[in-house]
């Protein structure tokens, strides 16, 4: 018979219940009847009589659903009630900057939420908090962009091809992103795993009892997104200088000091060095993103194009891959071993023929 008692290890002068709530989760827990009195309940975890089942069961804590924790300071999951849909919540605090908030609801307004062309995360509901100025962001729960792996050349066209517009949309509003960053873009996984999965173990069930069931982005093309603008601005127009604020990517030649640059052409960059680090330098066969890549990642921002020409660009490089090409498999820089060679060929030629077409 399994013991009762939670196991613990020392750290320091402390001690820990091995499994338990991180203080970061301890907030969550503590709200849990207000988020769940506004339509969304958090896991089981967060329950204020929580009582963890892996010490009735006998199993150790990273073995069961209710032994995974949230890392995060700022979002956690959680389901909507009436309907049983994954969401995200993102604590926003207004007093300390409203500018996440403004632009998340702009972008979600009557006015822009129906257009295809815009790919700013769709805010859902927001649930006061009795916390002066704190606020949570309902979202849709979104998974990494590149989670899974891609697996050919159209995957990755359908991909840039949507980041691409989503950005272009937001300038064209004299709104800069400040931040589009890789772990800044995600896609809506319902398409590609309608049963969806774990949370924090993504490619686990929901129930954690078994890997999650997905289709291929080839199968089921998802839609990307572009997500938090905490450190979004709107300007008077494109032309605007701002002081840079560094957030992910903190190699752009311009955050080197500290005078005023261009916003908008620092997010051309972000979006340059995404596809020369998570692509090029990743994967073969991407020579042809590297003169446009080389352009949008300019020492100088003044020489880089306008995401109007980044589109334009590549809408002509897109038109000059066979249907041959957009079929192949992406196939890693990392010496991947014959067997992985020929699996994700077969795996392409199986695949349903989805041709990326504008």
């Amino acid at each position: 018979m399994p013991s009762l008692t939670a196991p613990q290890f020392h750290t320091g002068q402390t001690i820990r219940t091995i499994g338990a709530l991180f203080g970061n989760e301890e907030w969550w827990r503590d709200q849990y009847h207000d988020i769940y009195n506004r339509g969304y309940k958090l896991r089981p975890r967060y329950h204020p009589n929580w009582e963890p089942s892996w010490i009735r069961l006998g199993k150790d804590f990273f073995a069961v659903e209710d032994g995974q924790p949230n890392i995060s300071r700022a979002t956690m999951d959680a389901t909507r009630r009436r309907d049983g849909k994954q969401v995200m919540l993102k604590k926003v605090y207004t007093d300390e900057g409203p500018h996440e908030l403004i632009i998340t609801q702009l972008f979600s307004s009557r006015q822009f939420s129906r257009d295809p062309r815009n790919h700013c995360v769709p805010l859902l509901d927001i649930i006061e908090m009795p916390q002066n100025g704190q606020k949570l962001l309902v979202m849709p729960f979104l998974r990494p962009f590149d989670n899974p792996r891609f697996q050919t050349f159209d995957e990755f066209v359908v991909f840039f091809t949507q980041i691409c517009e989503g950005l272009q949309f937001m300038h064209q509003r004299n709104i800069a992103h400040r931040d589009s960053t890789a772990n800044n873009i995600m896609f809506d996984p319902s398409e590609m795993y309608p049963q969806g999965f774990h949370p924090t173990q993504i490619d686990r069930r929901r129930d954690f009892k078994a890997r999650a069931k997905r289709y291929t982005r080839t199968q089921r093309p998802p839609r990307y997104y572009l997500i938090d603008f905490g450190l979004s601005r709107q300007y008077l127009s494109r032309r605007a200088l701002d002081v840079p604020l560094r957030g992910g990517d903190k190699s752009a030649p311009e955050h080197r000091n500290v005078t005023r640059c261009n916003p908008f052409y620092t997010d051309i960059y972000y979006l340059g060095n995404l596809v020369r680090q998570e692509f090029i330098k990743k994967y073969h066969g991407f020579e042809f993103m590297q003169d446009l890549v080389d352009e949008m990642t300019h020492v100088n921002p003044a020489r880089r194009p306008l995401i109007e020409d980044v589109a334009a660009r590549f809408s002509y490089i897109r038109k000059c891959l066979s249907g041959f090409k957009l079929r192949s498999p992406l196939v890693s820089k990392e010496k991947p071993s014959l067997f992985t060679i020929f699996s994700r060929a077969k795996q392409a030629l199986l695949a349903p023929q989805y041709i990326f077409s504008s």
